[in-house]
């Protein structure tokens, strides 16, 4: 992701920006505005799966509340969008319609792009570490695999994975078994 500005800024100077422009997808790291551009289809594929599979379950359980790319405060100098986040019933209070969000997610989801896979794998599994995040999932569509982290003692630790077409329950919701096959892209017959 090319960082773009000339002056540190702040999480609240770069909240004035705006939205985003046509075809671009920003982010503020360690003050510095981050470009990077709009997902591929391969990437909204997966991102539309698993937000259904996921919102259906938390719907029918009352569990809380799943958004994806908002804008989320994660320190004074970082504002990230990560691709889905989930925040539990007794924490959903943290979250107002029409505001960014400062409060921690329980869980952030980031699918990795080719353009992303340091981004993902390295600044935002620290940074959400840091951040205390308590559930980190990392999916990766070209690997056609899953990873689920969970914060124990300030450091992620690994708690699940699967590949292919298998299926993995990962934390916060163990209950749920998610289908890897439906997540990924249709082949082309």
């Amino acid at each position: 992701m090319p960082i773009v500005s000339t002056a540190k800024m702040t999480a609240r100077q770069y909240l004035m920006l705006g939205e985003d422009p046509p075809g671009v997808r920003l982010e503020l790291v360690n003050g510095e505005v981050a470009v990077s551009p709009s997902p591929m289809p391969r990437h909204s594929h997966v991102e539309k799966q698993l937000s259904r599979i996921l919102l259906n379950y938390i719907v029918e359980h009352d569990l809380g509340l799943l958004l994806g790319d908002t804008d989320t405060i994660f320190g004074e100098y970082d504002v990230r969008r990560p691709d889905l986040i989930y925040f539990t019933k007794e924490r959903e209070h943290l979250v107002h319609e029409d505001r960014v969000i400062e409060g921690m997610p329980d869980l952030c989801v980031e699918i990795v792009s080719p353009s992303s896979v340091i981004i993902d794998r390295k600044d935002k599994f620290e940074q959400y570490a840091d951040a205390g995040v308590n559930h980190y999932w990392i999916v990766d569509p070209p690997a056609r695999a899953i990873e689920g982290f969970e914060l124990v003692r300030g450091k992620y630790t690994l708690v699940g994975s699967a590949v292919n077409d298998a299926s993995v329950s990962l934390p916060p919701f163990p209950k749920l078994k998610i289908p890897l096959g439906e997540l990924w892209f249709p082949k082309r017959k």
